[in-house]
């Protein structure tokens, strides 16, 4: 089913209220090795948090994995689902849940290339439609290479985005045809274009990693920690970039600064693209990715006070980011109607 013309959708900001929240159980195990059951424990805590407000809509890939998950959830009001999938960030491909003005939901996709032809996972290409079948939702494609982790909007219809991502996913695209997608899809008026990510950052600088919309012009963005902070400079440049930029109402930018984590290394020593910002705003929670450094509790005071209905809580995602992203990565939220 396809969508008529003659309805223009919209987006919600990710703190208007929820209806479920879709998420893939961790299970490649060639993605996370040692790791797997640590990644999975995270999960398990993280969906266990979501719960309490949330229905939990989650895809297992097949029926040993659905015994596992279906295990470590208990009796959490899960509806499992056997959807082929790779990798468990839903965030980039499931669709993107809009409404229209008469209330109507719909499914926006876009084309996929496993994150610059990087990660090509069977069954990835998938996930977005057959959610979108499973919901019998209306839906409809777009011309762009596009993964829900680089766009940012605060339903007021301007949105956030980086450079590095969108313009090199689409290289025969300008920012002005990439942008002009983007407000059709999303149900926007505005684009905001920032550089670039964090050093090692697998998505190549997704947005949801470096500047949140926390409220309409209310913009979050992380500051280097330490002396040794690996994203220092690109930190630095964010802000600067930040401070120049209007909504679409022609509003300044009101920035709110948080520590970054610093530097986080991986076993092997390698810099892992560590965010506070990667948190996910459930309707009576706000959890942010924690992991183990001298900062996480600074960063989650610094935080809470800008969601003040919502108890803010830290959850370790040090495991899961070794596969490639942390909360907001690997959840996707249906919107509330």
């Amino acid at each position: 089913m396809t969508l008529g013309s003659n309805l223009k959708f919209a987006q919600p900001a990710e703190w208007q209220r929820h209806s479920a929240c879709w998420l893939a159980f961790p299970a490649a195990r060639e993605e996370w090795f040692e790791h797997l059951a640590a990644a999975q424990a995270e999960f398990v805590a993280l969906a266990k948090v979501i719960a309490r407000s949330e229905k939990l809509e989650i895809l297992v890939r097949d029926p040993e994995i659905a015994a596992i998950a279906s295990q470590a959830l208990g009796n959490l009001p899960v509806r499992f689902h056997l959807i082929p999938y790779g990798d468990i960030w839903l965030r980039d491909t499931a669709p993107i849940f809009v409404i229209s003005e008469q209330g109507q939901m719909a499914a926006q996709v876009f084309n996929w290339n496993g994150w610059g032809n990087k990660y090509l996972m069977p069954g990835d290409r998938g996930v977005s439609r057959a959610i979108a079948k499973f919901l019998n939702l209306p839906t409809q494609a777009f011309p762009l290479i596009l993964e829900g982790g680089a766009v940012e909007v605060d339903g007021e219809g301007t949105c956030l985005t980086t450079k590095q991502c969108l313009s090199d996913r689409n290289p025969d695209l300008n920012e002005a045809q990439i942008s002009q997608i983007i407000c059709q899809a999303y149900g926007l008026k505005k684009v905001l274009w920032l550089d670039q990510g964090l050093r090692n950052d697998h998505t190549d600088g997704h947005i949801d990693t470096i500047a949140r919309f926390v409220a309409p012009t209310k913009v979050m963005y992380m500051t280097a920690s330490g002396s040794n902070d690996p994203n220092a400079k690109v930190l630095g440049e964010i802000a600067a970039q930040l401070a120049n930029l209007q909504d679409a109402q022609g509003r300044d930018l009101n920035l709110i600064p948080i520590p970054s984590p610093g530097l986080v290394l991986d076993q092997q020593g390698e810099i892992m693209p560590a965010s506070y910002l990667n948190f996910y705003i459930a309707n009576d929670h706000l959890i942010v990715p924690t992991y183990g450094t001298d900062y996480d509790q600074a960063a989650l005071e610094a935080i809470a006070p800008h969601f003040p209905t919502r108890n803010t809580i830290g959850l370790a995602a040090k495991s899961i980011l070794i596969g490639g992203g942390a909360f907001h990565c690997i959840t996707q939220q249906q919107p509330f109607l």
